[in-house]
């Protein structure tokens, strides 16, 4: 069977994420702080749109770029949260989250032996994104001492001629760290000069904890060259509706939307019912998860702090990304050990790329009383390490 095997994806490692999740799953008395999943429940008036929309019998296929008025509440709120106008009828393509939009998204505009630019740590589907499409990835290490952010001089660095388009992950999965206007000005002005796009990964965007997300599409000059994507899974706990969207120029849309078509059809007709009620109806649920997680956030700072264990202030997504540098263990040795002795489930940093070794990537999606049952553990090993250096 191996010779009928296309040598592109059997080369491709599996998710970093899942292996841990599926062993702490079949582990007793195991706390999980590994999956990017809120523990909030979709809140009921989501809820309950779908299910009206089933009662109805509203179970056939929307459109390929999905329903009208889904699309037109996209547009509302991205005209009302960041300023930026989309036409709903060509500019706006609903997908079967953001993952999907992501992968049409390149696929559209990729030709064999393009360059992709991808700063890492990042979301583990970038980098095989890409390599499916025919790109060539082209991967930025991101440091802690720049709090995780891409410089300026570090994406002039990796653009060559063959450069079509960079992924601007932030709020970053799995650090947690933000851009700010001013930092997505520099990089802006590069883009704009080498003459490339960007696809700005904002499923996030609603969590964040400094100050209000700016989007590089709001940078003059950028909204003609970007790809937006966002969805529904993280902001309004709707991980299981396989919701997301794009926002981007109409020609790009249009070659999106033919993939779509070819090998999705529509996104799910019952989600998209539900979504509707999210854009117009969720703000008030959207800003209740916003403070519960800055608060976990906080806890877990603090816990970091006494405990000694170093970690960058991350101001954006639900994950810490705390340093383990200092026990001379890998990170994937960590994890395990972690987990293996106090069943608690994290996720080692180089499932999201070489560069996050020596780091670990913790949710703060999780309740404050599972976040302090676990913490409690993780200080216990340390307490344990130290001892034996």
């Amino acid at each position: 069977m191996k010779r009928f095997l296309s040598e592109k994806v059997t080369e491709l490692k599996p998710s970093g994420i899942r292996k841990f999740f599926d062993i702490v799953s079949e582990m007793k008395d195991a706390i999980s702080l590994g999956v990017g999943e809120p523990d909030f429940d979709t809140p009921w008036h989501i809820r309950d749109e779908g299910i009206y929309a089933l009662e109805r019998g509203r179970t056939f296929y929307t459109s390929n770029s999905g329903l009208k008025d889904l699309r037109f509440e996209i547009s509302e709120y991205l005209k009302r949260t960041q300023g930026l106008e989309y036409n709903p009828d060509n500019e706006i393509i609903v997908t079967v989250g953001g993952s999907e939009a992501i992968d049409i998204g390149l696929r559209a505009i990729i030709n064999d032996g393009d360059e992709v630019i991808i700063p890492q740590p990042s979301y583990v589907s970038y980098e095989p994104c890409a390599i499916l499409a025919g790109a060539k990835p082209v991967i930025i290490n991101l440091k802690a001492e720049n709090e995780f952010r891409l410089t300026p001089e570090e994406l002039l660095a990796a653009i060559t001629d063959k450069t079509k388009i960079l992924i601007l992950p932030y709020p970053n999965n799995p650090t947690g760290a933000i851009m700010e206007r001013e930092d997505l000005e520099k990089i802006a002005k590069i883009i704009i000069e080498k003459d490339i796009l960007v696809m700005s990964d904002e499923i996030y965007a609603a969590l964040t904890y400094k100050e209000k997300h700016v989007s590089i599409a709001e940078i003059d000059g950028m909204k003609e060259r970007t790809i937006l994507i966002n969805g529904f899974s993280k902001a309004y706990a709707m991980t299981g509706w396989r919701l997301g969207y794009a926002c981007a120029p109409k020609e790009l849309i249009q070659q999106m939307t033919k993939i779509h078509q070819f090998a999705i059809m529509c996104a799910p007709t019952t989600s998209q019912y539900a979504a509707i009620s999210a854009l117009k109806n969720g703000d008030a649920d959207v800003e209740n998860m916003r403070k519960a997680y800055n608060q976990r956030r906080r806890f877990l700072m603090n816990a970091f702090k006494e405990m000694k264990l170093e970690c960058f202030e991350p101001f954006g997504a639900f994950y810490v990304f705390p340093s383990i540098k200092e026990f001379n263990m890998t990170s994937e040795e960590f994890a395990t050990r972690l987990l293996m002795e106090e069943k608690v489930a994290i996720v080692p940093g180089t499932a999201f790329g070489d560069c996050g070794e020596g780091y670990l990537r913790i949710s703060y999606a999780y309740s404050i009383e599972s976040l302090k049952e676990a913490i409690g553990r993780l200080e216990r090993f340390i307490t344990r390490l130290r001892a034996n250096k």
